[in-house]
């Protein structure tokens, strides 16, 4: 999968852009935010998908999106 996939999408992703890039059921996407599998924020009880969040999941050994703000 390459990086580029992610830049035709904005900066914060919903649960369907996540279904979309991944190419995976909704109830997936559901069971990996909520286990914590892909990181998200919670607004007003709904998922929000930080780009880099999605990055770091799909690429975790690259260190590609690895920086000191965590």
């Amino acid at each position: 999968m390459n990086a580029n996939v992610l830049n035709e999408y904005d900066d914060v992703l919903v649960p369907a852009d996540v279904q979309k890039i991944l190419h995976i059921g909704r109830n997936t996407v559901y069971k990996l935010l909520t286990d914590g599998t892909i990181r998200s924020i919670r607004i007003a009880g709904k998922y929000r998908i930080p780009k880099k969040y999605l990055a770091d999941f799909m690429y975790p050994d690259t260190g590609l999106t690895k920086n000191n703000e965590e």
